[in-house]
């Protein structure tokens, strides 16, 4: 990776980003300090953070910086002093005991103060500025903020719409993207500094960092003595699973896919994958219904070949990539051994999933699939994946995302693409990755049917051949990124959201 000259802005359509974790930030930091002049590193990060607040919030004249008692707090110092400089009106409300400062803070704390910066050392009890910094805790902090510092922290939230975090919002797992209590920073935007956080871009992490800005402060990757903990993905990691197509080419070319799903009054969720297979260019999509009296055409899409006993059919299965568990009710764990003994390339959704959770026969013929070369793309909810994982709820697995899904992935031996905020890729001997495309528009009925057709649809055709972690990362991150630009808040139902895929 180059060098950086200053704060960039991590959106949705970022290239792929290693992503490092407490351990690994704390060894890159420490390997960085070695490198450095003494304080060079602190007064380099200050620096960034003056800049990014003055870009973010250009107007602001009265600006209040709640600094910590560690290097986090330093870093809010540091950007005191170049804020007092350029005629801001800055005030540093400084928790913590001076003397037990890290000597790169306490020096910071020596050079704000001789430049002239207000610093109280107790919480002002009517704070209001135009513009606020939490520098109170960062990377190092294990547990919820207490006493003055929860003060500080209800504080800032309190302030305006404009709220800059330093690395990480206090009170923020960096790793998990979980809080570690009830106080915990909501910030506008947090600017990274030296590595992402994998905890910014999972879990409630996305709400409360805002916009992610990251400065380096100009190091180089390149030979970096630490790996990474994951990869946030970006549109770097989407192959060409939809190349141009040549005129010798037919219906043929780009598979056969299979949906199974849609049991007495689901019939939508089924339909929904069916669809979202067409339109991700898979040449012949079949749905097998699992209610017997099912219709055996679909109006508005025509295309689609309503077979319902199709499941059945061990040749078709031999070479079709199938879908399967979109509303499948109780009724699709009839088909599931038939269907995991024999499809060429499987994705298990919903129901399917549940139907595994809870039937040790079917969690074998699943994990046999790995060792018969058939490859098998998991697409749990956290509830599903909570099933899967026999953890007690949802809350088990998004306090830990990323080791749920790996951990999943070990287990069945396949591909997990764990949903929700900051969805996740895993399968066994591969990196890890959190997708950046997609927001909270997404979260209404039917997107999942979409996504799970939409990834199978991309792994029947000119996808066929790639692994199926990669197939997952390219179907995820065109599933996110369709949700973007129309505004968070506008409604997105999930055949609204199948039309913007099919012009992807």
């Amino acid at each position: 990776m180059r060098a950086m000259t200053g704060p960039q802005r991590i959106a949705f359509d970022t290239v792929s980003r290693p992503l490092y974790d407490r351990a690994a930030s704390r060894r890159l930091e420490t390997h960085a300090a070695a490198q450095a002049a003494p304080h060079a590193l602190m007064q380099a990060a200050g620096l960034a953070l003056a800049k990014l607040a003055i870009a973010i919030a250009p107007q602001a004249q009265r600006i209040w910086i709640a600094a910590g008692p560690g290097n986090n707090g330093g870093d809010g110092l540091e950007a005191a002093l170049h804020l007092h400089r350029i005629g801001k009106q800055v005030q540093v409300t400084a928790l913590g005991d001076p003397s037990r400062r890290p000597a790169d803070a306490a020096a910071s704390l020596l050079r704000a103060q001789a430049a002239g910066v207000v610093i109280e050392a107790a919480l002002h009890p009517d704070v209001s500025c135009d513009f606020a910094i939490d520098a109170l805790l960062g990377l190092g902090s294990t547990r919820a903020p207490e006493g003055a510092l929860a003060e500080a922290v209800r504080c800032f939230n309190r302030q305006g719409p404009l709220r800059l975090a330093v690395d990480v919002p206090s009170g923020l797992d960096a790793d998990l993207g979980q809080p570690f209590g009830d106080g915990v920073a909501q910030a506008s935007h947090t600017l990274c500094l030296l590595t992402l956080k994998p905890g910014l871009f999972t879990g409630r992490g996305r709400d409360l960092a805002g916009e992610v800005w990251l400065d380096d402060l100009g190091l180089v990757r390149i030979g970096s003595p630490v790996a990474p903990r994951a990869w946030l993905g970006g549109s770097d990691a989407v192959p060409p699973v939809r190349p141009p197509r040549t005129h010798s080419q037919h219906k043929g070319s780009f598979g056969d896919l299979l949906v199974v799903g849609g049991a007495p009054g689901m019939g939508g969720a089924a339909l929904l994958a069916a669809r979202a297979a067409l339109a991700a260019g898979a040449g012949r999509v079949y749905l097998s219904a699992l209610d017997p009296a099912s219709p055996t055409l679909d109006p508005a899409w025509p295309e689609l070949m309503l077979r319902p006993s199709l499941w059945r059919d061990a040749k078709l299965l031999s070479h079709a990539t199938v879908v399967c568990g979109c509303g499948g009710g109780d009724a699709v764990a009839e088909a599931l051994p038939t269907v995991l003994a024999r499809a060429a390339r499987l994705v298990l959704d919903a129901d399917a999933l549940n139907a595994v959770a809870r039937d040790a026969a079917l969690q074998t013929l699943l994990l046999a699939r790995a060792t018969r070369g058939l490859a098998t793309v998991l697409t749990p909810h956290p509830l599903e994946a909570a099933r899967l994982a026999g953890a007690a709820n949802t809350a088990d697995i998004q306090a830990d995302r990323l080791g749920h899904a790996e951990r999943l992935a070990a287990r069945f031996a396949c591909t997990v693409l764990l949903k929700g905020s900051g969805s996740v890729v895993a399968t066994p001997q591969q990196p890890s990755h959190i997708n950046a495309s997609g927001n909270a528009r997404l979260a209404s009925a039917g997107t999942g049917d979409v996504l799970a057709g939409w990834l199978g649809g991309l792994w029947a055709g000119a996808a066929a051949n790639m692994p199926a972690h990669r197939v997952a990362q390219a179907a995820l991150w065109l599933h996110g990124s369709a949700a973007e630009g129309d505004g968070l808040h506008a409604p997105l139902p999930a055949s609204a959201l199948l039309q913007r895929l099919g012009a992807a």
